[in-house]
């Protein structure tokens, strides 16, 4: 099974969220060996954070980028199923931004390829709103573009998890939120237009996914003891 699942990765192939659930997993396993000491920190603390929350209760965390067009989307989503895959029934994630502008397509493609439903009555629209449909049991949500204070945001009490350096920088205050986080991510826009841009946002949205498997684990784990 492992074998066959990081060869559909590697080929790029469609996957199911049970495929790429179980993939992240294997993945996330072996993260602690591959990114610097100063992110599994922040990893590390994220993880701490969101164990430490009453389980009986709810745990939100609101990912952030510029535009909330495709990392914060990707963040919010992987994470939510990365939380439901583990037992965290309590956490609920959202995304929002310093402006609103719309989910971007490619973002939208590279997830429905990892088997995330996703489904709008208007695409078309500006600012298109899409259902999100998990995991059996996984709490239902929306995705459209917003500032991360919109009403549809939890408004105090969350953590907010900094997915690009220039929301970072732009917020160095982030009204009502308990925990703070960064971890940025290479905008895949950069490949937009070009040939790699498909895999390019693969890349992205497994490397989010596998992060967040890590955080959403290691919260479980601590939990339990």
């Amino acid at each position: 099974m492992k074998t066959l699942l990081l060869l559909l990765m590697s080929m790029n192939a469609p996957m199911t969220l049970n495929e790429t659930l179980t993939a992240l997993s294997e993945r996330a396993e072996s993260l602690p060996r591959e990114v610097t000491a100063e992110r599994l920190a922040e990893l590390d603390a994220m993880a701490a954070w969101v164990a430490e929350q009453p389980a009986e209760g709810t745990t939100d965390l609101v990912f952030i980028c510029t535009h909330n067009s495709r990392r914060s989307h990707m963040g919010q989503i992987l994470a939510q199923a990365a939380a439901h895959h583990h037992g965290l029934r309590d956490v609920r994630t959202h995304s929002g931004g310093t402006e609103a502008t719309a989910f971007n397509p490619r973002a939208v493609r590279a997830l429905r390829e990892l088997g995330v439903g996703l489904s709008c009555a208007d695409p078309s629209a500006a600012n298109p709103v899409y259902e999100v449909a998990l995991q059996a049991g996984a709490p239902a949500t929306a995705a459209f573009s917003k500032v991360y204070s919109d009403a549809a945001n939890p408004q105090d009490g969350f953590a907010a998890v900094m997915t690009c350096s220039d929301a970072d920088e732009a917020c160095p205050l982030v009204f009502g939120a308990a925990a703070r986080f960064a971890t940025p991510y290479v905008d895949p826009k950069v490949s937009d237009g070009t040939d790699a841009e498909a895999e390019t946002y693969r890349e992205r949205a497994l490397q989010i996914g596998t992060e967040m498997m890590y955080v959403m684990a290691r919260a479980a784990a601590l939990r339990k003891g």
